[in-house]
C-alpha cells in the first residue's frame, strides 16, 4: 500500500493548486478526480461554485460517514521549481504535502469499497471556504459523523478541539484639519483608532482561551492634516460559541470615545468552534479502534487553527480532525510528512471508518443532534 499512497500523493503533489488561482485549482480536481477515481471506482460530481471547484464522491450512495478535505494550497505557481517533490530519509516534501495532499491520498485508500460514504474534497479552504461552506453544511447535516483528513498535530495527535474564528474590520471616520494652523478643529482618525484598538484587545481572556488580536492599520493621508479617516483588522480566536458571542456584542457594540467621531464595524463570525464534546466520543471511538488493530492509540490536541471542520461540527455533527499525515510545516518552506506513519495510519482510518458503518452510532446520540449554530 505504500508505494501507492506516495505514487499517489506525488502526482497530488505535482499540481499545483495555489487557491487564489481559478484555472489552477481546475487543474488539480481533474488530477483529484483521475487519482480518486482509481483507487475509488466511482467517478465524482464536480461542482463549481463562484468558479471554484469541488468534487463530491457517494460510495454506495450512501452518506453515513463523511470524509473531508481540500486540494488547493496556499503555495503559489512555481514553487514546484525550489521546492520538488522528494522522498529522502523517511522525509516526503513538496507544496501543499503536509496541508494536506497527502491527506487526501490516504482517504482515497480507506474509503475503496466502503458503503455508506461520502468523500467531499473543496478547492478553497486556505481562503476560508467562501464558495464551499454551503456545500460542507450540507454534507455533514446529511451525515453521521464527519472525519477530517486534515494533518495531525504535533507527533501525530488527532485535533479534537480548534478555536472558532471571527474576523472584523472597523472604520474610524473623523475630520480633516490643517495639522499646524488649526488642529483643534479636526477629529484625530489616528486617536480614535488607538482608543479602539486598546478597547478590541481587552477583550482578550486568556483564563478560557479566546485572544482577540489588532491586526493590520493605517490612518490618515499626510503628515500635516489632522487623519479624518482610518481602520484596523481584528482576529479574533475563541474555543467556544459563547465566547464567540461574547465578543462579537462587544466589538459591535463600539462606541467613539473622541466627540465628532465615528465607529463602523464589518465582518463576524468566519467559523464556530469545533468544542471539544463534538469530537469526545468519536476519539474514544478511534482510540479502541487502535488497541484492536495493536497500534499505538492516538492522542490529541486542541489547536488554534482552523479548518472546516468547525463548520461540520458548527452544525452538530460529530467531528474527529487531524486524522491525516503526519509531519510538519505547513504553509511553510520545511513542510514535510513521515513516510514510515502513513500506511498505519491509513489502516486505522480504513478500521475507523468500518467500525462506524457496523455499528450504529448510538453512543454519539448526545452530540450527533444536528442543529444549526452558524
Amino acid at each position: 500500500m505504500l508505494t501507492d499512497l506516495l505514487s499517489d500523493i506525488r502526482a497530488l503533489v505535482e499540481c499545483e493548486s495555489p487557491s487564489s488561482d481559478l484555472s489552477a485549482v481546475a487543474r488539480s480536481a481533474a488530477v483529484v478526480e483521475r487519482v480518486g477515481t482509481a483507487r475509488l471506482g466511482v467517478e465524482p460530481d464536480w461542482i463549481v461554485v463562484d468558479g471554484r471547484t469541488h468534487l463530491r464522491w457517494r460510495i454506495g450512495g450512501g452518506s453515513r460517514v463523511l470524509l473531508l478535505g481540500h486540494h488547493d494550497t496556499v503555495w503559489p505557481l512555481g514553487s514546484l521549481a525550489t521546492r520538488p517533490y522528494s522522498v529522502e530519509g523517511g522525509v516526503l516534501r513538496g507544496p501543499g504535502c503536509f496541508d494536506m495532499k497527502a491527506g487526501l491520498a490516504m482517504a482515497f485508500h480507506a474509503a475503496a469499497g466502503r458503503d455508506g460514504v461520502t468523500l467531499l474534497v473543496t478547492g478553497d479552504e486556505e481562503l476560508g471556504s467562501p464558495s464551499s461552506r454551503e456545500l460542507i453544511e450540507e454534507e455533514a447535516r446529511r451525515a453521521e459523523v464527519t472525519l477530517v483528513l486534515e494533518a495531525s498535530a504535533d507527533g501525530g495527535a488527532l485535533k479534537t478541539e480548534r478555536k472558532g474564528v471571527s474576523l472584523y474590520d472597523v472604520q474610524l471616520v473623523g475630520r480633516a484639519a490643517h495639522a499646524g494652523l488649526d488642529p483643534e478643529r479636526g477629529v484625530n482618525a489616528t486617536l480614535e483608532l488607538a482608543h479602539q484598538a486598546l478597547a478590541v484587545s481587552a477583550l482578550t481572556s486568556p483564563e478560557v482561551g479566546t485572544t482577540v488580536t489588532p491586526t493590520v492599520s493605517r490612518a490618515g493621508t499626510t503628515s500635516n492634516t489632522v487623519p479624518a479617516e482610518g481602520s484596523f483588522s481584528v482576529d479574533v480566536r475563541t474555543r467556544t460559541r459563547a465566547e464567540q458571542d461574547r465578543v462579537d456584542t462587544a466589538i459591535r457594540n463600539l462606541r467613539p470615545v473622541l466627540s465628532g467621531a465615528q465607529v463602523l464595524v464589518s465582518g463576524g463570525p468566519n467559523r464556530p468552534p469545533l468544542e471539544a464534546e463534538s469530537s469526545a466520543q468519536l476519539f474514544e471511538r478511534v482510540r479502541t479502534v487502535a488497541r484492536r488493530l495493536g497500534l499505538p492509540e492516538p492522542t490529541s490536541a486542541a489547536v488554534g487553527g482552523a479548518s472546516d471542520g468547525n463548520f461540520t461540527a458548527g452544525v452538530g455533527t460529530p467531528t474527529l480532525d487531524g486524522l491525516g499525515a503526519v509531519g510538519g510545516g505547513a504553509h511553510a518552506d520545511d513542510e514535510h510528512v513521515l513516510v514510515e506513519p502513513l500506511a498505519a495510519r491509513t489502516d486505522l482510518l480504513r478500521a475507523l471508518i468500518d467500525d462506524l458503518l457496523a455499528d450504529p452510532i448510538h453512543q454519539l446520540e448526545t452530540t450527533g443532534t444536528h442543529h444549526d449554530q452558524t
